[in-house]
Parts: structure tokens; sequence; C-alpha cells
């Protein structure tokens, strides 16, 4: 693909991301400007930490004063699923030079979900990655400016809007649904994720869920492994 076919790709390929961040970059906007920050607060926060629902939860500790470490624990406890996500695209990070650093950054729920979507050869595939983690961050900068500059003018209520991310998973889970052959990954992780959601709550399965899920996967994966050689 030329740059031009690669960036409307890229493009093509992060509209759902667009329809998501812009609305929970507005939500957030809203919050940041009902806490008392101004519009370039919001800008700030979004070009330097993008980490989605922790913005939000970032918002209320610094309206409350929270001390930096209680900050920096929540942040890390929040975010430390991206470490996961950063373990499948580590080979093509390391191939992307001078620009690894911003993928690592800039690797949300969303860009990762995308990025597994891509159906591509090795080099086409890094080059569409480059501009889509570019875009999604623009779009995430973009919703927040705008929340912060007209979400007190809106006339409805944006209670809800923040399932438009949950949708964005549930689409692209029955897209991979479809195309994969086997599901034995899929399954691992609904069942384990239903299991921990169970045992340790809404607010803390999530890093036990993608510790066992890891586990189990990276276990199958070296077995396989181990049986295709002896063959």
């Amino acid at each position: 693909m030329s740059k031009k076919e690669v960036l409307k790709y890229a493009f093509i390929k992060s509209l759902p991301v667009l329809c998501s961040y812009i609305f929970l970059g507005i939500a957030y906007g809203i919050l940041m400007e009902e806490a008392g920050f101004p519009w370039f607060i919001s800008m700030f926060a979004s070009i330097v930490v993008y980490t989605g629902a922790f913005q939000f939860v970032l918002t209320t500790l610094m309206a409350a004063g929270a001390s930096i470490v209680t900050i920096a624990v929540t942040a890390f406890l929040m975010n430390s699923r991206q470490t996961f996500y950063a373990l499948t695209f580590m080979d093509d990070f390391n191939q992307m030079g001078r620009f690894k650093p911003f993928m690592i950054f800039s690797l949300t729920d969303e860009s990762y979900a995308v990025n597994c979507s891509l159906e591509l050869p090795g080099e086409e595939k890094r080059r569409v990655m480059r501009p889509l983690a570019v875009y999604c961050w623009l779009y995430w900068i973009a919703g927040s400016v705008a929340g912060g500059l007209i979400g007190q003018l809106l006339p409805f209520s944006m209670e809800g809007i923040d399932f438009c991310m949950t949708a964005l998973f549930i689409i692209i889970f029955i897209n991979q649904w479809e195309k994969s052959k086997k599901h034995t990954a899929a399954l691992v992780g609904v069942i384990v994720g239903i299991a921990c959601l169970v045992i340790f709550g809404e607010d803390r399965f999530m890093l036990p869920a993608l510790i066992i899920v890891s586990a189990i996967l990276v276990f199958f994966n070296s077995r396989q492994e181990r049986v295709v050689g002896q063959q």
C-alpha cells in the first residue's frame, strides 16, 4: 500500500474508536469542567496521560486533593492490564524504531482491540498501526477539548455514554469470533473473566483475570508447540 492508502485504511479501521472517543472525551471534558478545571487542563491531561477510564478517576482524585502517591498507585493498579496488551505487540513495536515509545504510550483498550483485528502481513500491519495510534490519540484529545468548551451548553444528560466503549469491545469480539475457526482463547477469557468477577468483584477482577488467562494461554501454546515439535 502507498502512504496515502495506509493513512486511509488506518482511518477507516479507527472509525469505531472515533465514535467511542469523541463522546467519551466530551463526557470527560464535562466532568473536568464541573470539577473546576478549564478546557486546557483537560487537553493537557489527554495529551500526556491518555488513559481513558483512569482520567475520569483522576478528575475525582485531583478535585479531592489526593496525594501524588495515591494517584500513582491508583494509576498503576487501573492501567496494569496495558502491560499484558503490550506483550502481544512487542515484536512489532521493536521494529518501529523511534516510534516505539509512542506506540507503547498510546496503547489503549480500544487501539489494542483494533490492532488485533488487523489482517495484514507484518510490515504493512506495522505501517497501519502507527497512524492508527495517532488517530486514536487525537480523537481523545479532540473529545476532551470539545467537552471542556461546550459541555456546559449541552441540553441533555451524558449519563451512560461510557457504554459505547463496552459496545465497541462486544462488536470486535463478535467479529473475531466469526473469523476464527478455534474459539479456545475467547472461551477461556469469558469463563475466567466471569469467575474472577464473581470472586473478586467488579472493581478488582480485571488484573487477576488477565494474569490467569495469560498463564493458561501461554501454557496451552507452549504445550502445542512441544507437540508440533515432536511430530
